[in-house]
C-alpha cells in the first residue's frame, strides 16, 4: 500500500482532530515528494495486498499509534533545543525492531517532516508546536486507552535515554507529556529508571518511596503488574506486546530487587 491510500485509509481516532490535520500535512507532503512505496505503509513484513483490514482488522489502529508516538517523540528530541545522532538511531532501530524494514525509511521521513512543521508553527507562534502538541496528547488521552498510553510513554522514555543522558528539558517534556496524556510524573520516573539495577531505582520503578512498608511493597508491585501486563496492548501487534513484555519484566526485576533487600517472599 502506498502512502497516498494509507492516507485515505486511516482507520480509527487519528483520522479526525489534530493529529488528522498534521498526518494531512506531514504525509500529504511526503507523498507530493514521491514517497510512495509498495507494501503497508508501516511495518513492511505484513503484506495487505491493497485490502487495508483483511489481513490485520488492527492496521490501522497500529499505523495510528506509531504516528502518535513519532509526533510526541519530534517534541521530546527537540526539548533540549537539538536533534541527537543518537535519538533518530534509536527511532530506526525502534522502527525497524517492531514495524518492518519499510517502516525505517518512511518514519524517518515523517519525524524530520514533523521537525520541519514544528519550526514553521514556532515562526508563526512561539506556543504553535508546543499548542498542537497538547491538542494532539488530549486527542490521545481520549482515544488510547491507559495501557496503550502507558507503552508509548515507555517508548519516549527510551527515546530520551538513548544518548545516555537524559537533561532537565527533556524530562519536563516528557512530564508535561505524559500529563496531558492523562498520566502521573511518578509514571515518567518510574519508565526513566527501568534499565537501572539499583535499589533506589527500583523504588521509583514501582512508584513508591523507600519508606514504603512491606504490605505497601506487594499492593504497589500488583498494581504495576496489572496496568503493564503485555496482554493490555496485544492489540497492537506482537512486537508491540513483545516490547511491553521486556517492560514487564524490568519491574519484575525492580521488585524481585527490594523484595531481596528486606528479606520478603
Amino acid at each position: 500500500m502506498g502512502i497516498g491510500k494509507w492516507i485515505g485509509g486511516i482507520i480509527g481516532f487519528m483520522a479526525l482532530g489534530p493529529l488528522g490535520a498534521l498526518a494531512g500535512i506531514v504525509l500529504g507532503s511526503l507523498f507530493e515528494n514521491g514517497m510512495n512505496q509498495a507494501g503497508q505503509f508501516f511495518g513492511g513484513g505484513s503484506p495487505y495486498n491493497g485490502d487495508y483490514t483483511a489481513k490485520d482488522p488492527y492496521a490501522g489502529e497500529r499505523d495510528s499509534f506509531l504516528f502518535s508516538m513519532l509526533v510526541m517523540a519530534s517534541y521530546i528530541i527537540r526539548a533540549d533545543g537539538k536533534i541527537m545522532h543518537s535519538e533518530m538511531e534509536y527511532v530506526r532501530q525502534f522502527l525497524r525492531r517492531n514495524f518492518g524494514e519499510i517502516a525505517v525509511s518512511q518514519g524517518e521521513q515523517i519525524l524530520l517532516r514533523l521537525f520541519e512543521e514544528a519550526k514553521r508553527m514556532d515562526r508563526e507562534n512561539p506556543m504553535g508546536f508546543k499548542n498542537t502538541i497538547r491538542e494532539c496528547g488530549t486527542q490521545i488521552a481520549y482515544n488510547l486507552n491507559y495501557e496503550e498510553r502507558l507503552q508509548l510513554l515507555a517508548f519516549l522514555a527510551e527515546i530520551a535515554k538513548s544518548d545516555g543522558h537524559v537533561c532537565q528539558a527533556e524530562i519536563d517534556a516528557l512530564k508535561e507529556v505524559a500529563g496531558i496524556m492523562g498520566m502521573s510524573a511518578k509514571e515518567v520516573e518510574s519508565m526513566l529508571n527501568l534499565n537501572s539495577d539499583t535499589l533506589d531505582d527500583a523504588y521509583k520503578i514501582l512508584e513508591i518511596e523507600p519508606t514504603a512498608t512491606d504490605d505497601e511493597v506487594r499492593t504497589a508491585y500488583r498494581r504495576m503488574a496489572v496496568k503493564h501486563h503485555p496482554d493490555k496492548v496485544a492489540n497492537l501487534g506482537e512486537d508491540i506486546r513483545k516490547a511491553a513484555n521486556e517492560k514487564f519484566q524490568k519491574i519484575n526485576n525492580a521488585k524481585d530487587r527490594i523484595y531481596k533487600a528486606r528479606g520478603m517472599k
